[in-house]
């Protein structure tokens, strides 16, 4: 471990996540699992993160916003920009929704003032990567145009700002509440001056989520001189209201001075924005603030303790645990209040109120890996799902600042909640059975066609998705069918519904095929093309998804070494160069999209053939390939966790290929050594013998010193504490590992 540490520092020295000279003045300590989190990963390339001050599911994402729109900044900032128009308080990570940027700061003076139309004349500075760096909790860079030096750290619902500035009279710190961008636009937004050192006000917006409301205090640790209130840019007295308003705070500031700038959050109201700074900054120590970030980092990313001199794999991880925890949100205040999903002020009682729920991608691995290490927090994310059906009469399907969004598809709050029921988490028991029960029955969104003929037919709309639909669906049936076996309910209603990807199946074509409402396919149809009939994705990507009951989508095929053969192509049918991709079909292997959710799960099926030597092959090439130390390190959107949750399970060797059934398929190890944390002094420890870049095939496995004949293990296994023993050879083994068991079909572990 010296060693590594050693290289690590030799390496850093002199290179930057872009491979640039970092400044010493950052003064990092290597000895951190912190400093092996690079959140500029997924700023370039369709990764769409940002690269921000935040804590673990925190209400406040402080990051730079370039201030030009395009798919490119969806998350306000894109790597290959070199200027900054300000730093706003919210922010998605690595999603295709190009909404938030609330509150934006941005400061100024005399030695600039040039404007572009690209970024609406706002001010803006240019900068360089070479005067910028990042980590968790902490972004800082130097806004050039200026001289001012910007750090940026953050609470939980309070973001931190503080500011060097050299010596000039015309200092000035805009905060512009009518900024926007994308699918954002501010409805209605309101800023009081209290005084000379603290203003407050709210902004409300529409976008992706159609109501949002923001309210917050600032506080400034010096007092401005005057300032200059707009309204639809014209000066006004204070207060002010209006769907474009912004405030100049002006100070005459001297050579190095440094001005911290708190601002509060609440989704409630302005006194709940006073509870936020009252509760979590009552201060101006900015260096404090960062220490208490870097601590919260710390001591989530210290869950999983991994053991390699790759410095380059570590970074990786590290940044996606952390990646990982970066969504759902928090929404409430510490009143307990917070802008529910009907519109009113909701109260959440003794539990937190999380939001931001990206399901058709988290529910695969993200939530999985939540039960795993975030325990803690399972009470406050079963509530909020909880809360928003008791909202709104149905769980949520993509919710965010107490809205439905109604983005994607499926209701898969579904396998979420009863993943965590079966795995012991407390919850009411009716409760759940009735959210779960009424979210499936509504008519809407083509469930009602869905319940009618037992799968969605096409229709001409552009995203009818009728195929992907029907799965997905089926896939929560089954999740309900299971839930209700289990509370001694009537489930065969559930249990037919589970099995409705039949009746799409083509045994002619051997894929799953839209049909019309008369039950006949539709004609003309080829496999790889992207149609409105398959959700971002093609026939290829949507045949796998029955991870319900992969033996029995062996069987429709005709026999496993079909099936196998099927599975081969997925890796080895390239697109041509002529075929028409969209841009969410990224990270291609053949057919196969890691930059997309729906092929997640896909690379293990070959351990239902007895063919395990070949999902390790695969595994460990994506591993490889698909995630990288850099900007351009994501193959696709990194979407609230889920990519990089993707990475985390599979690095340690094991993948819920179904997410709700309590088990997790073998791949194969990516580290020598492993350490998850289950509980306050139990650990879950994976070890690899034999291990090299070569040795990617599991010879034998151990478990706690004794054999072990499985190709799964159990979520109660792994949270019992213990230790998995891979023997590792470059040699497959499919003759011993194929004999051993699978996941029976219908039961949770």
């Amino acid at each position: 471990m010296k060693n590594s540490y050693l290289l690590f520092l030799v390496l850093l020295c002199f290179y930057s996540c872009d491979n640039k000279p970092i400044s010493q003045e950052q003064n990092i300590n290597y000895q951190h699992l912190t400093d092996f989190v690079n959140p500029f990963i997924g700023t370039d390339g369709p990764g769409n993160t940002y690269p921000g001050a935040t804590v673990p599911f925190g209400m406040v994402q402080l990051s730079p916003d370039i201030g030009i729109p395009g798919w490119d900044r969806i998350a306000g900032y894109f790597y290959q920009d070199s200027i900054i128009t300000g730093f706003s308080h919210t922010h998605l990570s690595g999603t295709g929704a190009g909404d938030l940027y609330d509150i934006l700061v941005m400061p100024t003076n005399s030695r600039f003032d040039e404007r572009i139309a690209e970024n609406s004349y706002k001010p803006f500075s240019k900068f360089s990567h070479q005067q910028e760096y990042a980590t968790a909790g902490y972004y800082t860079v130097d806004l050039q145009s200026f001289g001012i030096k910007a750090e940026l750290t953050s609470t939980e619902r309070v973001g931190i700002h503080r500011y060097t500035f050299p010596k000039d009279k015309n200092t000035k710190i805009t905060i512009d509440l009518g900024f926007a961008m994308n699918w954002d636009a501010p409805t209605d937004t309101h800023i009081n001056v209290v005084n000379d050192s603290i203003i407050e006000g709210y902004r409300k917006s529409t976008g992706w989520a159609k109501d949002q409301r923001i309210y917050f205090v600032m506080q400034f640790s010096k007092p401005f001189s005057k300032y200059i209130l707009f309204n639809d840019e014209k000066e006004v007295e204070n207060p002010t209201k209006g769907k474009n308003t912004r405030i100049e705070l002006h100070y005459s500031t001297e050579k190095d001075e440094q001005i911290v700038i708190k601002t509060a959050l609440s989704t409630a109201d302005i006194t709940g924005a006073y509870a936020s700074m009252n509760a979590e900054a009552f201060h101006f120590d900015f260096d404090q603030y960062r220490s208490e970030a870097q601590q919260k980092w710390e001591k989530q990313l210290r869950k999983i303790q991994i053991e390699t001199d790759d410095i380059n794999k570590k970074t990786i991880f590290y940044t996606m645990m952390y990646q990982s925890m970066l969504a759902p949100t928090l929404i409430s205040d510490p009143n307990g209040n917070y802008k529910g999903a009907d519109g009113n002020v909701q109260k959440a009682n003794n539990y937190k109120r999380y939001d931001t729920f990206s399901l058709w991608d988290t529910f695969r691995a993200t939530h999985p890996l939540f039960t795993m290490i975030h325990t803690e927090r399972m009470n406050d994310f079963i509530q909020s799902l909880l809360a928003h059906y008791q909202e709104t009469g149905r769980l949520p399907v993509w919710s965010m600042q107490g809205n439905e969004t109604n983005m994607m598809i499926g209701y898969h709050a579904v396998p979420v909640l009863v993943d965590a029921y079966f795995k012991g988490f407390p919850m009411d028991k009716e409760l759940l059975y009735k959210a779960c029960y009424e979210s499936a029955m509504v008519d809407e969104r083509q469930i009602d066609l869905y319940k009618k003929y037992g799968y969605v037919p096409i229709d001409g709309h552009h995203e009818n998705w009728s195929v992907s639909k029907t799965v997905e669906y089926a896939y929560d049936d089954w999740c309900i069918a299971m839930l209700a076996k289990d509370l001694g309910k009537d489930y065969e209603l559930f249990a037919k519904r589970a099995k409705s990807w039949k009746n799409h199946y083509d045994p002619k074509s051997t894929f799953l095929r839209p049909k019309d409402q008369k039950g006949k396919f539709v004609s003309d149809f080829i496999p790889k093309e992207y149609t409105p009939y398959f959700c971002e994705s093609n026939a290829w990507h949507y045949f796998w998804f029955v991870p319900q009951n992969i033996p029995e989508l062996i069987k429709s095929v005709g026999s496993e070494e079909r099936f196998e053969q099927k599975l081969d192509s997925m890796f080895s049918y390239y697109p041509l160069p002529e075929d028409k991709l969209p841009i969410f079909s990224t990270g291609m292997i053949g057919q196969y999209a890691h930059g997309n959710e729906p092929s997640h799960h896909v690379g293990y099926l070959y351990n239902y053939v007895k063919k395990p030597s070949k999902t390790q092959e695969i595994i460990r090439q994506i591993l490889k390939t698909q995630y990288k130390n850099e900007p351009a390190g994501h193959c696709g959107n990194e979407d609230c966790g889920q990519m990089s949750a993707w990475f985390v399970f599979s690095s340690l060797g094991f993948y819920p290929v179904n997410p709700a059934q309590g088990v997790y398929l073998f791949g194969t190890p990516y580290f020598q050594e492993s350490k998850i944390q289950v509980a306050e002094n139990k650990y879950f420890e994976i070890k690899a013998t034999n291990f090299s870049e070569e040795n990617k095939y599991i010879k034998a496995i151990y478990l706690n010193g004794k054999p072990y004949k499985k190709l799964y293990i159990s979520h109660k296994d792994i949270m019992a504490g213990g230790e998995l023993m891979f023997d590792m050879s470059n040699i497959p083994n499919d003759v011993g590992l194929g004999s051993y068991e699978l996941p029976e079909v219908n039961k949770v572990y």
